[in-house]
């Protein structure tokens, strides 16, 4: 079963990580530790995404209060286990996390041209493209109800 744990100090050196063939297309876990530093006075909330007691994956929302949106910044499952259906379990229970906290009713995230299987997993789950795009990042959105 999915459950997020936060990241603390007994759990941030996870040595989670994603396939050398993914690096182009996903921050690793040191880029995603800043950046919830960076935007901690915009409620980032980092999680270490676990399959009960195991360590899958990670990932990082925040306020974007510009837009008015939750903004999924990082996401990712270690390459260990990738094809599980961990990623889809996953989104659901942050999505379910958002919807509770009800700051705001839309979601935004953005992936690199190319990465396929982020592009179907976000689609699959109600994303849809917004039609903007962040330099060579695609931008992707969805009410949450």
């Amino acid at each position: 079963m999915i459950r997020l744990e936060k990241i603390t100090p007994d759990n941030w050196r996870s040595g989670l990580r994603v396939s050398e063939a993914q690096k182009s297309f996903v921050a690793d876990s040191a880029v995603l530790l800043a950046r919830a530093y960076a935007y901690r006075e915009s409620r980032s909330n980092a999680f270490i995404i676990c399959n009960d007691d195991t360590p899958v994956g990670m990932a990082l929302y925040y306020d974007c209060e510009e837009l008015g949106v939750f903004d999924l910044s990082q996401f990712f499952i270690d390459e260990r286990y990738q094809g599980k259906g961990y990623g889809f379990e996953a989104m659901e229970v942050i999505l379910d996390m958002m919807k509770e906290d009800g700051k705001y009713n839309r979601v935004e995230l953005c992936y690199i041209e190319g990465n396929d299987a982020a592009r179907k997993l976000y689609e699959k789950l109600g994303f849809s493209l917004t039609g903007d795009c962040e330099d060579d990042e695609i931008v992707m959105g969805m009410m949450l109800r």
